[in-house]
C-alpha cells in the first residue's frame, strides 16, 4: 500500500510559477498511476492531471493544459505539478492521488472519486 505526501503549496501571484510534489512511501510509484486532483471552496474535486508511472502517458483538463506540467521522478518516487501562468481559479487545495497499475480505465482518469489513495493535500492560493 503506497502513503502520499503533497508539498511546495503556498501564495503565488498570477502568471508565476510553483511545483507541487507528491512523495511516495511504502511502495513504489512506477506500479501506479498517479492523478493530481484539485478542490476548490464550495466546489466539487476537479482533476487536472494524470501521469501513468509505468509508461510516461500523461493527460491534462483542459482547465490546465498548457500551463501544467506533470511528471515523475520514479528514482526519487515522487511525482511533481509544475504550475506556470497560475489563474485566480487555480486556488485550490491540491491533492496527488494513486491507482495501483491496471486496477481502472484510462478513461476514468479525471474522475476523483475513482483513485485508491490519496495524500492529505496542500493549500495553493493564487492571489495578487
Amino acid at each position: 500500500q503506497v502513503q502520499l505526501v503533497e508539498s511546495g503549496g503556498g501564495l503565488v501571484q498570477p502568471g508565476g510559477s510553483l511545483r507541487l510534489s507528491c512523495a511516495a512511501s511504502g511502495s513504489t510509484l512506477d506500479g501506479y498511476a498517479i492523478g493530481w486532483i484539485r478542490q476548490a471552496p464550495g466546489k466539487e474535486r476537479e482533476g487536472v492531471a494524470y501521469i501513468s508511472s509505468y509508461s510516461g502517458y500523461t493527460d491534462y483538463a483542459d482547465s490546465v493544459k498548457g500551463r501544467f506540467t506533470i511528471s515523475s521522478n520514479n528514482a526519487k518516487n515522487t511525482v511533481y505539478l509544475q504550475m506556470n501562468s497560475p489563474k485566480f481559479d487555480d486556488t485550490a487545495v491540491y491533492y496527488c492521488a494513486a491507482n495501483p497499475r491496471g486496477s481502472r480505465p484510462l478513461f476514468v482518469r479525471f474522475v476523483s472519486s475513482t483513485y485508491y489513495y490519496w495524500g492529505p493535500g496542500t493549500q495553493v492560493t493564487v492571489s495578487s
